[in-house]
């Protein structure tokens, strides 16, 4: 039996969890608070911070597991450099998980080494650098923290006024131990695609159908899935999705995203080694396969035979309004008696505001109309309230 070691145990790694189990792989999954989503469903669970690389190294000598699966960026990226050489298959690669976990690296190897176009960016580790960086990058634009995730610290800055906000914001919201920003010119894109691309590690790249989405502060609110898109668009993403993770090396699904513009084309915009967020609306059977189920065969080297869009879906997430240490939930029968819907509540311990505590998807047929879709998603996520 395989054995898996799950460094992150949130929402997404809980349902990655269920997928492994159901192929008999025995998961370990570890987080750095106790009762975290993905622990509920795992055989073993185990509390520590990412960033102890002792301890990192400690659990991962003492479980021996035979593939080590990151599912958040805030890592000490050097051990598991470490432990892919003591032999340890490490997802999607050790590599892999160093350059994307920091904003500089992964912008670095799309923009410079790949030529992928990007939107102009500078970096900044102090504020005076920010100024500088934002009056070169000029007004609008987009500050955002190294090392983040799910939008925290990120802000849209209009003027030389909002800078001192954003500053702070991006020092609150950063994850791990570098206090550096990246300074983005802000492109005024027509719409936003999440491309899920499945590398494998004796078979060819494939791509999902492409998922739109609307994030709020840098964070997923709403995906659907298919995003109906230019063919030229779509093809384009594909070749760049296809050349960032083929430098990146392994083997696994990846989030990559893009901004699309009718006049101006495609521009890559970020990249996460692992199931993603936007990607929950899979849950909805979209596709003959969720991404979930895409991970864990790649993970595991087993056969995908096809990618296929099966239906139109839609899916809106539930945030907290409360802090709360023991959440309860409202609202739950309106969403169950809502036809073609699925309700997921994560079962977070603790509830804090503006914390991702569920979400609903529903689908309908491909020729359904997919703005009511949405609309109809949304509504019922909003019936769901945390107190």
């Amino acid at each position: 039996m395989k054995k898996v070691l799950l460094l992150g145990s949130g929402e997404l790694g809980k349902e990655f969890v269920i997928a492994l189990k159901r192929k008999g792989v025995y998961v370990v999954a570890c987080d750095k608070y106790d009762g975290a989503p993905a622990m509920q469903v795992a055989d073993e669970r185990r509390v520590f911070p990412m960033l102890d690389g002792e301890a990192l190294m400690r659990v991962a000598r003492e479980v021996k597991p035979d593939i080590i699966v990151p599912e958040i960026e805030a890592i000490r990226t050097e051990k598991l450099y470490e432990l892919e050489r003591e032999g340890i298959h490490v997802v999607p690669s050790a590599r892999a998980v160093n350059y994307t976990m920091n904003r500089r690296s992964i912008r670095e190897l799309a923009h410079t080494e790949l030529g992928l176009r990007t939107a102009d960016y500078r970096y900044a580790s102090t504020f005076e650098e920010l100024r500088e960086a934002a009056e070169a990058v000029g007004f609008p634009c987009v500050i955002k923290p190294l090392m983040s995730s799910s939008g925290h610290g990120q802000s849209k800055v209009s003027s030389r006024e909002d800078l001192r906000r954003a500053w702070d914001a991006a020092c609150q919201g950063a994850r791990g131990d570098i206090m550096e920003v990246i300074v983005e010119q802000f492109i005024p894109f027509d719409y936003e695609i999440t491309l899920l691309t499945v590398t494998q590690q004796n078979a060819p790249t494939l791509f999902c159908p492409p998922i739109g989405h609307v994030q709020k502060g840098g964070d997923y609110r709403e995906s659907f899935q298919p995003k109906a898109m230019r063919p030229e668009h779509l093809e384009e993403a594909k070749r760049m999705a296809a050349k960032v993770t083929e430098a990146l090396t392994g083997a696994g699904i990846w989030g990559v995203e893009f901004f699309v513009s009718e006049k101006e084309g495609v521009l890559f915009s970020e990249l996460s080694p692992r199931p993603h967020d936007t990607g929950m609306v899979t849950l909805a059977l979209t596709q003959n396969l969720t991404e979930f189920e895409l991970h864990a065969r790649a993970v595991l080297g087993l056969p995908i035979p096809e990618i296929t869009l099966e239906r139109q879906g839609a899916s809106a997430v539930i945030l907290s309004q409360v802090e709360s240490q023991a959440p309860q939930y409202e609202g739950v029968e309106a969403v169950c008696a809502a036809p073609r819907t699925y309700l997921r509540i994560f079962g977070k311990p603790e509830a804090h505001v503006g914390r991702r505590m569920g979400v609903v998807v529903c689908w309908d047929k491909l020729e359904a109309d997919q703005e009511a879709l949405r609309d109809k998603c949304k509504g019922l996520a909003s019936k769901v309230s945390v107190r």
